[in-house]
């Protein structure tokens, strides 16, 4: 009985777990955070990160001096010179050979210097590019968010009006039988009823694949069970949206990461001119090379005969460009080339953040006017769909206009929902370009 009890116990527990499971509702911040957590655009970004990373390991080791140690050991069968007579002899002996060499570049036309530098400004932009699609990323999701809210909300409105049709249909059931109104309304009804029915099908399958789409975005598997929280979205009012434009777009110069990457991206084509520039210039190279030697020609023991044949050599080599069959002009004029293009990606960079500043002002702008005619379009169209049910309850008007009265009113009650979450995603994106997180409010 105790073990029956305990099992029912982990049951009722496990179950209960399993239902506070379930019943989770993401937040848009909790998406938007899951989504720069999982998403595998961003790591595969960070891998570029890592790989920036070593390419400036990379470019500060190659200014550092070179270290090589060599070992050889032979055998010399027949005819040889003795290496400690020098004169030749038909003997075998055995030679042992070691020695270390050290290289180091003086100077190399700043090269090495310019590509460390190139290196640092490389993972700069890497991180940048890393932060512009955490941003897009953001919008995606918070728009995807909206969206889900937008068929939640829009599901209700045909429910509660198939609810008002069913009611209706029993009214005219009534009035019927009574033989208020012809038979033929009731059919009118009936249509109209069946129609709802495949309007609240269509708005659930809508809703589904809007959650199966943000449940996707932020890589989720179990997207069956994945819902978000029903918060009803004010209307907000925006700061940002009492700015001009122009300051806007100041704002945004100064923040945006796309200019940024096509400043860097510019920086970076300089740095290339003045790589490939410098192979202009002689290159100095110093050197130091150590070597000894022992062989079984020769009697003293080994470690003896290493420490008395060491040798020692050091100086520096001088290298001056003459002629390379134009393989340097052409890397000169090639980065001359990309540094040009540069500038012209900066340029337009500059012309596409304006633009878009402009147009997602002007959007928000539009949205709410739209959404300001919708709310007034709707207020007239539930007095004139009261009106049209008055008037049919007392048999001054058919089912088909009232139909038509209907039908105008639940299309007025979904454009306003429409053009409320479609404003609140534009007002989003005029704050993203003012410096204002997607998910500070």
């Amino acid at each position: 009985m105790r073990k029956n009890s305990c099992i029912i116990l982990f049951l009722l527990l496990f179950t209960g777990m399993s239902l506070q499971a379930q019943a989770k509702k993401w937040t848009l911040r909790e998406c938007v955070e899951y989504a720069l957590k999982n998403n595998i655009t961003i790591k595969q970004t960070d891998l570029d990160n890592q790989i920036a990373a070593i390419d400036k390991s990379d470019a500060f080791g190659s200014m550092l001096p070179t270290v090589n140690g060599s070992a050889s050991h032979g055998w010399n069968i027949g005819l040889n010179f003795n290496p400690v007579t020098n004169n030749a002899e038909t003997q075998t002996f055995q030679n042992t050979r070691v020695g270390l060499d050290v290289g180091v570049d003086i100077y190399k036309g700043l090269q090495n210097q310019n590509r460390l530098r190139k290196t640092k400004l490389g993972i700069i932009a890497a991180q940048y590019q890393l932060d512009k699609i955490k941003d897009d990323i953001s919008l995606n999701v918070a728009n995807a968010f909206l969206q889900i809210l937008f068929n939640k909300e829009n599901l209700k409105v045909q429910i509660e009006q198939q609810t008002n049709n069913e009611k209706q249909q029993q009214r005219t059931q009534e009035l019927v039988n009574a033989g208020s109104v012809p038979r033929g309304d009731l059919l009118d009804i009936k249509a109209t009823v069946a129609s709802n029915k495949q309007a609240v099908v269509i708005a659930e399958n809508t809703l589904f694949i809007s959650k199966l789409s943000l449940a996707q975005l932020l890589q989720l598997d179990d997207f069956q069970n994945f819902d978000i929280v029903d918060s009803d979205y004010e209307v907000p009012e925006s700061e940002t949206m009492k700015q001009t434009p122009e300051a806007i777009y100041a704002k945004a110069k100064e923040q945006r990461v796309e200019l940024k990457i096509a400043r860097t991206n510019l920086e970076m084509a300089e740095k290339d001119l003045k790589i490939s520039s410098g192979a202009y210039q002689p290159t100095l190279r110093g050197f130091y090379s150590f070597g000894s030697n022992a062989t079984t020609a020769y009697t003293n023991p080994f470690f003896m005969q290493l420490s008395d044949n060491k040798s020692h050599s050091f100086g520096v080599s001088l290298n001056v460009p003459i002629f390379n069959g134009f393989s340097v002009r052409n890397n000169v004029q090639r980065s001359k080339v990309a540094l040009e293009r540069s500038k012209i990606a900066f340029s337009q960079q500059e012309l596409d953040l304006e633009r878009n500043v402009y147009t997602a002002f002007k959007d928000a702008n539009g949205a709410l006017n739209s959404y300001e005619s919708a709310v007034s379009a709707l207020e007239a169209r539930t007095e004139a769909y009261n009106y049209a049910k008055e008037k049919f309850n007392v048999g001054l008007m058919n089912a088909f206009d009232l139909n038509q009265a209907q039908t105008l009113y639940v299309n007025a009650q979904s454009e306003v929902l429409r053009t409320k979450y479609d404003y609140i995603f534009r007002i989003k994106v005029v704050e993203f370009y003012f410096g204002i997180p997607i998910i500070q409010n």
